[in-house]
């Protein structure tokens, strides 16, 4: 079976995976300010980028614009940047609970 170590490791490992947008890891280690600044800034990201896409609107919906004439909006490389930075947070989160989990004995 496995040790306390190894099912910790798993468990905040589920965690992360699954419930990484809303900070459900952080909620899990006691850090509560962590984990509403999670969700706060995910929210943040994925909002200004439904924001700032350049198909949002009725002059797209009723087919008055095509698509050709869509500009990308150079503000949203902003939201884009910060969501990336976050997904390769969320990667080295989870390489480093994997090596957690090997590592237990």
């Amino acid at each position: 079976m496995l040790n306390k170590d190894e099912k910790k490791a798993l468990t905040r490992l589920a965690l992360l995976s699954l419930g990484w947008g809303v900070g459900l890891d952080r909620f899990y280690e006691g850090k509560t300010k962590e984990g509403f600044l999670s969700i706060i800034g995910w929210a943040l990201i994925f909002g200004s980028l439904l924001y700032l896409s350049p198909c949002h609107g009725f002059d797209y919906s009723d087919g008055v614009k095509t698509y050709s004439e869509m500009s990308f909006n150079p503000i949203s490389i902003f939201p884009l940047g910060f969501g990336t930075y976050g997904i390769i947070l969320v990667i080295r989160k989870a390489f480093k609970l994997l090596r957690s989990f090997e590592a237990a004995e």
